[in-house]
């Protein structure tokens, strides 16, 4: 294939109502709070205009207040209830505000903990600046979400909670030159089963392990990527991200937030600290 095909369509995709996953379920109402992270974009818009779609009264927080903004927007235009809260997820104090904010809306019943970035570095040249970025945002923030909603869930009319975090193959498998996103991502794992083996089964936790999806901070990678490797940005997609998958497409963020959705309802009770696996293959067929 020669360098001058076509570009990859490096355009998040735009999420339209027949593709949002709508579950029957009596705990998703307006009366239930359902928090979600990095709402701003990625599979965090997609979850929270999903979960507005499913009526709950969604709590979006992302430091990217435009786009958390638009975010809001969209799901009112979707029917659904939301606010946004701009918050700094490495901040203790913007963390708790924004529980405090939450709680004045209804009982928090749903956290999705889905922000998180990327650094590329091998071991011995990983900045321990970003080192610490990362484990801030992707791993302590997601614990002290935890701890601060567990409470509300306990207090709540029937006393069940579910919290999910955005995991990734790398969850499951490790490769190179991005050891801080394998360590906070196999932490999500564990922080799910510590959560699920204290909550009785009534505070039910999980995780979701994808490959590569439609989101800013795989699709930005595509251009860099192919002029780096002197191939075409199909190439990059078909070979590089998804060489190891059966399917050769990335997931659209919608497609992982229908897992949250699902993960939160009451058709998923035995999804106690376990983890989706929708991969294309790449961890259990390799």
């Amino acid at each position: 294939m020669e360098k001058t095909s076509k570009p990859a369509d490096t355009k998040e995709p735009e999420i339209t109502p027949d593709e949002i996953l709508i579950l029957q379920d009596n705990n998703f109402n307006s009366n239930n709070v359902c928090v979600v992270t990095g709402a701003g974009t990625g599979i965090g818009r997609a979850t929270a205009l999903a979960a507005a779609a499913n009526k709950l009264m969604t709590v979006g927080l992302d430091i990217n207040e435009e786009e958390g903004k638009k975010t809001q927007n969209l799901a009112r235009e979707l029917g659904g209830q939301m606010i946004f809260i701009q918050t700094d997820l490495t901040k203790d104090q913007e963390i708790e505000s924004a529980v405090s904010e939450a709680v004045k809306l209804g009982s928090i019943k749903y956290l999705a903990n889905i922000a998180g970035i990327q650094h590329i570095d091998s071991v011995d040249n990983f900045p321990m600046k970003r080192y610490d970025l990362m484990q801030q945002l992707m791993l302590r923030a997601p614990f002290y979400l935890s701890q601060l909603v567990i409470g509300h869930m306990k207090q709540s009319s029937d006393g069940i909670g579910v919290i999910g975090h955005m995991a990734s193959i790398h969850a499951h498998i490790c490769t190179k030159n991005k050891p801080v996103y394998n360590i906070t991502k196999f932490g999500l794992r564990a922080l799910s089963q510590s959560i699920s083996a204290e909550g009785d089964g009534k505070i039910r936790s999980f995780t979701i392990s994808t490959g590569f999806v439609k989101t800013p901070l795989a699709l930005n990678q595509i251009p860099a990527q192919a002029e780096q490797r002197g191939i075409t940005q199909q190439a990059v997609v078909r070979d590089v991200m998804m060489g190891a998958s059966r399917i050769k497409e990335m997931m659209s963020p919608i497609e992982v937030a229908n897992l949250f959705i699902f993960g939160f309802s009451k058709h998923a009770r035995y999804l106690i600290g376990g983890d989706l696996l929708f991969d294309g293959g790449v961890v259990l067929t390799y």
